[in-house]
This record gives structure tokens, C-alpha cells and sequence, in this order.
């Protein structure tokens, strides 16, 4: 069955969400006292753990969450620590006129649509990564984002994580790394990818919509294996690792260099070893080649489990090579002046609560948050482009169209 792209008229947004006057209602002007009011859309995993970012944070008060599956809905407003209400239906918590902002939880193929409804309705909004599914959803995103004022997030946390600003400034604002022609990323043996259904779970459970999960896809029988592990499947994730992982990578890679759109992308990958009904690759190589001369490469698999996983993002610069990620950097300089010189930072594996600071405050201000619906939507591209090219086995040029 035919695919579709999610793609949904700007005309049928604006008649099928809330009404305007509803969405002007539930503006306000947030003091530097105000307890921010917060809803949450998709209970799961991910979003247990940025709640508990949140509460650690402070300075917020729980309103409403909402997911598909009562269970879910339940935990997470566990999780939340205080009484909330909690809907099956995420419009219902939009209505709400005592919410500021949301946090977006869910599966990847209704990430923008519910991000422009909250956005509609009047709510800033913290979007899990990808922003999209398809690269055709972005520019609506940018546009409603924009339209409406809203203070649109997407977690893509590096870009909030102190040692990567200071990297940044260090070595690029700088010039001491030169001039970059080429970025590695790597991304090997995340276990996240091989999650099982729990056992019992081959009824689906009485409280969870499934045609609500589907939303916008085909229409197709219960699945567990999809629901549980979403980044083996196509439709409920955006390429697996590349959706999952690379767009992390990809978009540090954008922010440190200044670029936003590849003019081109080859890969190659397939399912070599885990042939348990998935459809996106287990292993998977891509190269993307921007037109300031830089080739951004990303290797992921899952043959490789051997402890510890292996992420890296490394930077090969005329001045010198960066390596970085979320447990620090390591700087060696090109050694022209003599011994060359290493410069090292190792940190605590960095959560997304920096991210959620930035988003939090940007909330108060209305200033820019530090990875914004236009910068989610091209490093979201940038995996959109690579996963074409997997799936034509073509090298794919950059649409126009995609472009905000």
C-alpha cells in the first residue's frame, strides 16, 4: 500500500483544529514569578524522562496529559508528581484554556501535525526529534510556527548542552579547527533499536485506540512489535537509526558549520541480520554532500552490540580534528608549530535538561529557543534526503520545495 506523505492543506489544518478566538484565549503573558502550565501528548518513555527533567527544573505546574493508551496515560501522570487531568484524545487537552506549552511525545508520523494544533490552539510546544516524518510537513510547521508566535522546541538537546557551545566557540567562532571538507558521524550498537514486545501483548489491550495511533497511515491490524519498537518500521518512524539517531549528529553538524541544506545524498544498508518483520535497515551507510564543500557520512548498525555502544561525531578540520558527543570532546590540533596538541573535556552523559531550560525561558522571553521549527525542519530533511536515497538506491537531489 501506498505510503502517504502527511501532507495536509493549510485549509483543512485551520478547519479541523481549534478555533481562533480559543487560541488567542489562551495566550498569556508569563512573569518572571509565574508557575509555567504544562500538558503533556504522548506519554511514553521518552517523555517520562523529560517530565522528570521538568520537575527537576522547577518553577512548572501539571495540567493534563494525553496519550492512546489509558496504561500510558496513567504512568505519565505519575510521573508528573501532582493531580492531572488525562485525556485520550490530545485536541481535548488543547481546548484547555489554563495551559501555556506542551511537550510532544509521540510517535514520529503525527510529530507535526499535533505540534501545528498545539500551535493553533495557542501553545508553545516542546517537539520530540524528528520534527517530521516526511520532509512535505516541514514548511507547514515553519509556517504555523511562525504565523502564531509560538515558541517551538525540537529536542534535539545537543545544541542547549554546555560543552557543545563551548566547542563551538572554541574551535569554529574561533577558526582554530580550519577549514572542514568532511564530518563522520557514527552511531553503532544502540540497544534501543532491538526492543521486544512484552509477552501478552499479541491482544491488543482494551484501553489503547490503535486507529488513533495510525492517525494519518494506513489502516492495517494491530501490531505490537510496531507499537513497542517503532524504529524497526518505516511508517512509525523516520529510517530507524537515521530518524532516531543520525538527525542528532546531523544537526550539530549544521549548527557548527552553518549549513542547512544538502544538495545531494547516496546510501547504501539493508537488512542483514535481524529479519524479524522490520522494514528499515539494521545497518545502514550515508553520505550527504552540501554545497560549501562538506561531506557529512553516517555509519549506524545493530550487528555490532559489543559494550559500549559507539557514538561519534567527528569533525577532520586544515587546523585540526574535533571528536564530540555527549560525554565531552577531544581536540587534536594539526601539529604545524611542533608536537601537536590535544585539548580533552569528559563530562556526565548530558540529558535534555539544559534543552528544557532553554525552552522554559524562552517561554517567558519569546525569544528564539536554541533549535527552533525552521532548524528542526532542515536536520530533519537531512535524514529525509538519506533515507530516499536508501530506498530509490539512487543519489537524491535537494527539492526546492522543501525549503522555508
Amino acid at each position: 500500500m501506498k505510503q502517504q506523505t502527511g501532507k495536509i492543506s493549510r485549509r483543512k489544518f485551520l478547519a479541523g483544529t481549534i478555533a481562533a478566538t480559543t487560541a488567542a484565549s489562551a495566550m498569556r503573558v508569563l512573569g518572571a514569578n509565574d508557575r509555567i502550565r504544562l500538558g503533556v501528548i504522548g506519554t511514553g518513555n521518552r517523555s517520562g524522562s523529560l517530565i522528570k527533567s521538568v520537575n527537576e527544573l522547577g518553577g512548572v505546574q501539571w495540567v493534563a496529559v494525553s496519550d492512546i493508551w489509558d496504561l500510558r496515560r496513567d504512568e505519565g501522570a505519575e510521573v508528573c508528581g501532582a493531580a492531572v487531568d488525562k485525556y485520550a484524545d490530545y485536541r481535548k487537552l488543547l481546548e484547555r484554556q489554563d495551559i501555556d506549552g506542551v511537550i510532544v511525545g509521540t510517535f514520529d508520523h503525527v510529530h507535526s501535525r499535533v505540534a501545528i494544533d498545539a500551535c493553533l490552539a495557542g501553545k508553545d510546544v516542546y517537539v520530540e526529534k524528528p520534527m517530521t516524518s516526511v520532509a512535505e510537513q516541514g514548511p507547514e510547521v515553519v509556517r504555523v510556527a511562525r504565523e502564531t508566535s509560538r515558541v517551538v522546541q525540537v529536542g534535539m538537546q545537543q545544541r542547549s548542552i554546555p560543552h557543545f557551545i563551548e566547542a563551538r566557540q572554541r574551535f569554529f567562532d574561533s577558526g582554530m579547527i580550519g577549514r572542514v571538507n568532511m564530518v563522520r558521524t557514527i552511531w553503532n550498537g544502540n540497544g534501543g533499536y532491538l526492543y521486544k514486545a512484552p509477552p501478552g501483548m499479541e491482544k491488543k489491550p482494551a484501553g489503547l485506540d490503535w486507529e488513533a495511533c495510525l492517525a494519518w497511515l494506513p489502516k492495517i491490524p494491530w501490531d505490537p512489535q510496531r507499537y513497542f519498537n517503532r524504529f524497526a518500521y518505516w511508517d512509525f518512524s523516520t529510517g530507524g537509526m537515521t530518524g532516531g539517531l543520525f538527525v542528532h549528529m546531523v544537526d550539530v553538524v549544521h549548527w557548527f558549520l552553518g549549513l542547512t541544506k544538502p544538495e545531494s545524498a547516496v546510501a547504501l544498508g539493508g537488512i542483514y541480520r535481524y529479519r524479524d518483520g522490520r522494514d528499515t535497515p539494521d545497518n545502514i551507510n550515508m553520505v550527504l554532500r552540501y554545497p560549501q564543500d562538506v561531506n557529512v557520512t553516517f555509519e549506524a548498525t545493530v550487528s555490532d552490540m559489543a559494550s559500549p555502544e559507539v557514538a561519534d561525531i567527528v569533525f577532520m578540520g586544515t587546523g585540526g580534528r574535533l571528536s564530540i558527543f555527549r560525554s565531552g570532546y577531544r581536540f587534536l590540533s594539526d601539529g604545524k608549530e611542533g608536537r601537536a596538541e590535544e585539548i580533552a573535556l569528559a563530562v556526565p552523559y548530558a540529558s535534555a535538561r539544559h534543552h528544557l531550560a532553554d525552552w522554559l525561558e524562552c517561554m517567558r522571553s519569546r525569544k528564539k529557543p536554541n533549535a527552533d521549527a525552521e532548524t528542526g525542519h532542515y536536520s530533519s530533511t537531512a535524514c529525509h534526503i538519506g533515507n530516499l536515497a536508501y530506498k530509490q538506491n539512487a543519489c537524491i537531489r535537494w527539492n526546492k520545495e522543501w525549503e522555508v
